[in-house]
């Protein structure tokens, strides 16, 4: 008899994980895509990316590209999908074009927590191009952040780390704030003189902000060490993320309870201890109990794992599928700060 599949898609901000799984843990395909985030893409945009790296996998667990739902169940775990109405309207279009049977629409944050606990509960963090927090009591409630940006009262993640450093390099060079490495280390960083000279490329285009913005974090964090003004910074993202795990702890009544606190995304994988040490300091004062630490697990994996939960897979299974996708993760490059990844895919 054959075994029912589950399709598990983590899809950021910056690129698209999507796994093809049997029941028994077993991981048939693997295969890696640009962003995928409806928020970024639109809906239909994020679908198209959806669809080209489902038949890529079809193509890689040698299975037919037909006209029936790829799998039992489906995982699909979006940057972006941020309301209940994005989830309704993405878990009915994906229905639409027979992703699954059964599909789950969330945001990624729930990938990482999964991934990083094995309970399946507790806080889980994203730091990667941006920020996120949620949160999951044992009896299913559930505590999250619309995390849109600046309008929704957010700040963290690489891109305003890298815009701070890059604003402060700004000041110090003409004087109206504090002195800081940053003032030389950040333009350096893009081959060009002086902060102004930086602005003038950012003005012209010729180099994309964003990603600039995302990509000046290591940087940050490496002038951190001897330069005051860059310290706030980490110490500011530090405080930001203790922020999220209090009100989600305060939210779902479990700051006295023994927690598992996970923080994924590429700037907590990037293990500065500075960063790390200030958030742990910071969870000890609001919740002593709990205990925190940074998962390197993909939220691939994550995604695939709520998937084996659907169809009660037991221990065995979860297992099977954590060991065949850290073989195939150990085939390509390890996320970078940003969560960026260069294009790849596995090779089963």
């Amino acid at each position: 008899m054959t075994q029912p599949l589950v399709l598990a898609i983590d899809g950021g901000n910056s690129k698209t994980d999507l796994a093809l799984v049997r029941a028994d843990g077993e991981v048939l395909a693997l295969v890696r895509g640009p962003l995928s985030s409806p928020h970024h893409l639109g809906l239909e945009g994020s679908l198209g990316v959806l669809g080209g790296l489902v038949a890529e996998a079809l193509a890689e667990a040698g299975l037919p590209n037909g006209d029936g739902p790829v799998a039992e169940v489906g995982q699909l775990l979006l940057a972006g999908v941020d309301f209940p109405a994005e989830v309704r309207e993405m878990q009915a279009a994906a229905g639409a074009r027979g992703l699954a049977e059964r599909i789950s629409v969330g945001n990624d944050t729930f990938a990482v927590l999964r991934a990083g606990t094995e309970r399946g509960w507790g806080v889980g963090v994203v730091c990667g191009a941006g920020i996120n927090c949620v949160g999951v009591a044992p009896d299913g409630r559930q505590a999250r952040f619309p995390a849109l940006g600046w309008i929704t009262g957010d700040w963290g993640g690489g891109y305003d780390v890298g815009i701070s450093a890059i604003s402060a390099a700004a000041r110090s060079e003409d004087e109206r704030g504090e002195k800081t490495s940053l003032e030389t280390a950040v333009p350096a960083h893009f081959g060009v003189e002086t902060p102004t000279a930086l602005a003038e490329e950012f003005h012209a285009g010729r180099i994309e902000e964003r990603q600039a913005a995302i990509d000046l974090a290591p940087v940050v964090f490496a002038e951190a060490d001897h330069d005051a003004v860059a310290a706030a910074i980490v110490e500011q993202l530090a405080a930001e993320v203790v922020t999220m795990v209090r009100v989600t702890l305060e939210r779902l009544d479990l700051t006295g309870e023994p927690v598992e606190v996970a923080l994924g995304g590429g700037l907590m994988q990037s293990g500065d201890s500075r960063l790390i040490g200030a958030i742990e300091a910071g969870l000890r004062e609001i919740a002593p109990a709990a205990t925190l630490h940074v998962t390197s697990t993909p939220p691939i994996v994550g995604a695939a794992l709520l998937g084996l939960d659907e169809l009660q897979a037991g221990a065995a299974a979860q297992q099977r599928l954590r060991d065949e996708l850290a073989e195939k993760f150990s085939q390509i490059e390890t996320p970078q700060i940003g969560g960026r990844m260069r294009p790849g895919r596995s090779r089963r």
